[in-house]
Order: structure tokens, then sequence, then C-alpha cells
């Protein structure tokens, strides 16, 4: 850590720079006086679209007046978010996963650009959430990030709901089991306010991570969007993010080796999204810290599974986390497994920050030696199907699919096997594979959403399983092999995989093989012939040529 005292980049331009600077702001309002003080860049992802974002224009008024009250002048910027569920299921979904990369550019560009001193950003979803941090870690000033809250659940037919429900009821109303009046009626209750869907998806996995880290506050990721908590989290944000500058302290002095290590820790013990893994992988590469396939397996098998939420129980959702004391009573009950000496954006250790915590209910988070699951949430798997690992969500797996073997049922695409499962092509025992949609095949590793919830709709969620060297989503429910390395349009194994083949798939053995020769393999790859690439122009085109493995993070 380095406590040289604050280092104010805007203050060290050249002189005739800062007169020339100074004229350009007074435009905007900044006075002289303002620029003598640290600047601090507020970057938030309002948009009239998402509902994790549409809040964070007020959350980032709160952020502004802690930042003035404490000496500091904000300036606002939108970065704006994408919420990925806009456009789940159709061709457009290519686009979620490269934002998280085109975002973290522009958080860097805006905070080098405007030469800011500090950063205070406020992401809430899926892929906003890592595109800040690996932003604000590329920059490496002083920088805090707050998340923005998760969405009350809503409540249909005296249960709790989330915006998945409606995906999985849609077979049901295509058979005739509902009607259009109660699947509209269902649609309308999903989602009653703003913030982060509320169950333990991509978008509020990635908000605890990023706690986990150290990244933000104690106590941000379960907070409500629409609480006073997020009001004064806002607010004290802005405060403290003006004593990190004074210290000096930068997200290079949090970001260490055991700070991953505690999130992802902290991942396998509540059931986190896959994503998580791509996610913290990229994050940690930005970081300087090399985090792989191995370190998330060697986790895997020592942490032990002690806190579920949706989609891993049945009615359990964030609300309920809040309850029980979120990320902090969590980590508190995980503390003889973390590294509690490392820095956070308090300016105090974990151990300091976990010292007054407790867990509050027991029932949410278990003791650890009462664990759901002797193992973590999460598993990585390999064989001759995925020689550099694949990626299953093991609190979601029903107990009778940890190991089974099925003819595959082969599609090309999210849209290819949806029509396919509503055609009634996959049956019971059946192993469904998706393929060529992989970050360089689809491009953009999209996420077949509408394919796992078709299943669980279709009463197929138990007996079938679904392989793919795209990603899945945090609401994945079933016995789902995600990121298959290396992919088909890379020339992976699973490229060559046909209709009938048997699938192997042993996840306590942490196996996913195809039940073939290597010679015939080897001969099947040799008559393999590269297909002619989807996106020949825009962004899809570029991120195709550029995207690294899933199974190194993705990404540019």
């Amino acid at each position: 850590m380095t406590n040289a005292g604050p280092v104010l980049r805007s203050k060290q331009i050249p002189e005739h720079i800062k007169y020339f600077r100074s004229g350009l702001c007074k435009a905007v309002g900044l006075q002289s006086e303002d620029l003598e003080k640290p600047i601090v860049g507020v970057i938030h992802a309002w948009n009239e679209m998402g509902p994790g974002d549409f809040h964070l224009k007020q959350v980032a008024k709160f952020i502004k007046q802690g930042i003035r009250a404490a000496g500091g002048t904000p300036i606002e910027i939108i970065v704006p978010g994408l919420c990925a569920g806009m456009s789940n299921g159709t061709q457009f979904s290519s686009y979620s996963f490269p934002y998280r990369d085109f975002a973290a550019a522009m958080v860097e560009i805006m905070l080098q650009g405007y030469i800011c001193d500090g950063a205070v950003v406020a992401p809430t979803c899926d892929y906003t959430v890592p595109a800040y941090l690996m932003g604000v870690v590329r920059v490496n000033i002083p920088s805090i990030v707050v998340t923005g809250g998760y969405m009350q659940p809503g409540e249909y037919g005296g249960r709790p709901v989330v915006m998945t429900d409606v995906e999985v009821a849609y077979p049901r109303y295509k058979s005739g089991e509902i009607s259009r009046e109660e699947l509209q009626s269902l649609a309308n209750s999903v989602c009653p306010t703003v913030g982060a869907c509320p169950l333990l998806g991509t978008a509020n996995t990635m908000c605890g991570v990023t706690e986990a880290l150290g990244m933000s506050l104690p106590g941000a990721a379960a907070t409500s969007a629409v609480s006073t908590r997020l009001i004064s989290n806002a607010k004290a944000a802005g405060r403290h993010v003006m004593q990190l500058i004074q210290s000096n302290i930068r997200p290079s002095d949090i970001l260490t080796k055991e700070a991953f290590e505690n999130a992802v820790i902290t991942t396998l013990a509540m059931g986190g999204s896959t994503n998580a893994v791509v996610h913290l992988i990229a994050v940690a590469r930005e970081a300087g810290i090399h985090l792989d396939l191995d370190t998330w397996d060697h986790f895997s098998r020592r942490t032990p599974f002690i806190c579920s939420l949706m989609p891993n129980h049945p009615y359990n959702t964030m609300k309920e986390f809040d309850r029980a004391g979120g990320i902090q009573a969590l980590m508190k009950e995980l503390e003889p497994l973390l590294h509690l000496d490392v820095l956070t954006v308090t300016g105090r250790t974990l151990r300091e920050n976990l010292l007054h915590t407790r867990v509050l209910d027991r029932e949410i988070i278990r003791p650890l030696e009462n664990p759901f699951s002797s193992e973590g949430g999460l598993a990585v798997l390999r064989g001759n199907l995925a020689p550099d690992g694949a990626v299953v969500k093991v609190s979601a797996v029903p107990r009778t699919m940890m190991k089974l073997e099925g003819p595959a049922k082969v599609y090309g695409s999210e849209e290819e096997a949806y029509v396919g499962l509503m055609e009634g092509e996959v049956k019971r025992g059946d192993v469904m594979v998706i393929r060529y949609e992989g970050p360089r095949g689809a491009p953009g590793a999209p996420e077949p959403v509408s394919v796992m919830h078709g299943l669980i709709g279709l009463g197929l969620g138990d007996s079938v399983a679904l392989v793919s060297d795209s990603r899945f989503s945090g609401t994945n429910k079933g016995a789902f092999i995600a990121h298959v390395s290396p992919e088909a349009a890379a020339g992976g194994p699973i490229s060559i995989v046909a209709d009938g083949d048997i699938i192997q798939i042993d996840i306590p053995g942490r196996k996913v093989n195809l039940k073939l020769s290597e010679e015939e393999i080897r001969n099947r790859l040799g008559k393999w012939i590269r297909p002619e690439p989807k996106a020949l122009g825009g962004v899809l085109a570029l991120y195709a040529n550029l995207a690294r493995s899933l199974s190194e993070g993705g990404g540019i």
C-alpha cells in the first residue's frame, strides 16, 4: 500500500494547459476554486430501458453530495448499462458479453480523458459491474463501487416470483395449461421495482463479488434499490473516496491475489452465477493477477455451500439474504477460510470490517459445519469434450443428475435449439448440445436462456442435460454444462459431436466426455471445416477476431 499523500493528477498538468482547461470548465459551471479541489469522476449506468439502471441518476446525485461535503469536485459521467434480459433469446443477445469490454474501455477513457483524481462508479447489472471494475482497475486511481441494489421480488399465486418465471411459464401457455391472461398477469408481477433481479443471478452475484473483493462499502450488495440505505451508502461512498484520495489507496492496493481468492470462496459458498468465473478471471487479468479454472476448482473442493438463494432455492431471494446480513455475514461465517488481513475501500482490513458482524438468520446462512453441500456451488469439469475446461453450477443440478450419460441432440445455435425443443425433438435422457455460440462463434457467447427455461417449463429439467460452448445465465437450474473450451469455432471437440453420440457427465468426478475413441475424435477433427464467420462487420466482427476463450475470461 502506498501512503505518500494525495496524488492529484489534475493538478500536475502543465500550467498553460491548466488555463486552457479552466476556460473550458467555465462553460459547464465549474469555477476556479472547484478546479483546485480533487476531481472525482462519478460514472453511472443510467438509461431509460434497464430496470437495474433506471434509478442510478438519483444514486449519483447522493454520491455527488458526499463528495462535495468532503471537499471534492464531482463530475457526472454516464456510461450506459445494458440489461441483457431485453435481448435474451434473440439475435441481438450477442451484444451483451462484448458490452463488458467496450464499457470497460469507456470507463477507462472517461476517467483518463478528464484526468480524474478519483472515482465513484455506480453499476448494477450483469455486465456493467465487471465492466466498471475492469475500467477502474486499469486507471488505478482511488475508487469505490456503489452497486445499485436488488429489486424487490414480485408475488403471484401466493409465492415470490422473478422474471425467469415468465419464460418457464411460456411452454405451459403454449400447451394450453395456462391462459394468455394468466401469462400476462405473471409478467406484470415479476418486476415490481427497479434494481437487480432479486434472485442470485449474475447481477447480484457480481455485486456480491465486488463487496467480497473489498471494492464496495460493507453491506452494499444486499441493499434494496428502493431503500434509504442505498442513499446513505451512496453519500458515504462519496465522502469516503476523498479519504482514499488523501491516503492514496488505489485498486492495486486492494485487488491482491488474496482478495481474489476471497471473492472466489464467497461466490462458491453461495452458489453464484457461472458467469462470475469468466468475469473474475477478466478483472484479475486487469489487476495483473493470475486466476484460472484450476484456482476455481481448488477452492470449490474445500469451500462448503452454505447459502442457498434462488435459483438454487425455491423461494429465498435477495430480500432474505439481506435479512440474514448479506455478504458481510456470509464472509463472517467463512472467516476460517478467508484472508482476513486484506485491505478494503474502508481503509481497514477485512478482519476489522467483520469484527462486529454476525449472521442474523441461520436458515439462510448455515454454519460451516452444517452446509447444504460440503463442496462449493460451482465446479470445473474436464475431459475429451472440454480439454480446456467447462463450468457447471453444481448447487442448481438435481441430485439425480450428478452422474449421467445420454445421446447427444446437436444444434448449431440457440434459436435452432429452441425451435427443436418446442417441436418435441428433445426427449427425456437426451443431452442437448448447443455449439458455435462461444465468444468467436456466435460471436459474443450469448446465453441460451430461452432453452434453459424452456426445458424446465416442459418438465424436462430433471432429465435432460445441456452442454454448450457459450455461457449460461445465473438464473440456470439444471444439469447445464457451460464454457466448454476450446469452443466449436476454434476447432474444439464439441465441433465434431454428432446426433446420437453418447455424452458422459460425472460432476463429482469433474468429468465431461464424449464416448468415442481418441482415433475417432482425431479423424473427425481432421475433417472439420471452419464455418464462415457469422458477423462480417461492426463491433461483433471486431470482437470475434480478438476474443479470448471463456476459460481465459473471454474479452478482448
